[in-house]
């Protein structure tokens, strides 16, 4: 039966860590965005983000968007730089043409810092991306 379960690559989908300055509180934050990049919208997108150590594990966050339009992006969280050292791992789950897709994007350990800043797609902003 697990043969018969064909599970198809996600492909133009990432996630971004971007570091923007807040206008309403004059700092600057860490915001998680997901970017659809595809030309097809998503539907159902479903996304679980926790971080993770061998010692330490953060709460689970849970988030829900209906629809994600085809290229564009939304925000997923604020995220806090104490769980930069961390493992930090998003779990997408959407709906593309009728069919289920699943895929887990983890940034390692202090790979989120102002040094790994690079283009992200879609936005006009430099962010942390993973693929």
């Amino acid at each position: 039966m697990k043969k018969d379960i064909h599970i198809s690559p996600v492909k133009d989908l990432y996630i971004a860590v971007v570091n923007e300055y807040n206008d309403t509180y004059k700092t600057q934050d860490w915001n998680a965005y997901i970017i659809n990049d595809k030309k097809v919208d998503l539907e159902m997108v479903l996304i679980m983000t926790r971080g993770f150590s061998e010692t330490k594990i953060t709460s689970t966050f849970r988030h829900k968007l209906e629809r994600l339009p085809a290229k564009s992006y939304a925000k997923i969280e604020l995220m806090q730089e104490d769980v930069f050292t961390l493992n930090n791992e998003f779990v997408v789950t959407f709906f593309e043409n009728n069919q289920m897709f699943d895929k887990s994007f983890v940034f390692r350990k202090n790979t989120i810092n102002l040094k790994a800043l690079q283009r992200v797609p879609l936005m006009q902003a430099k962010g942390v991306l993973v693929k």
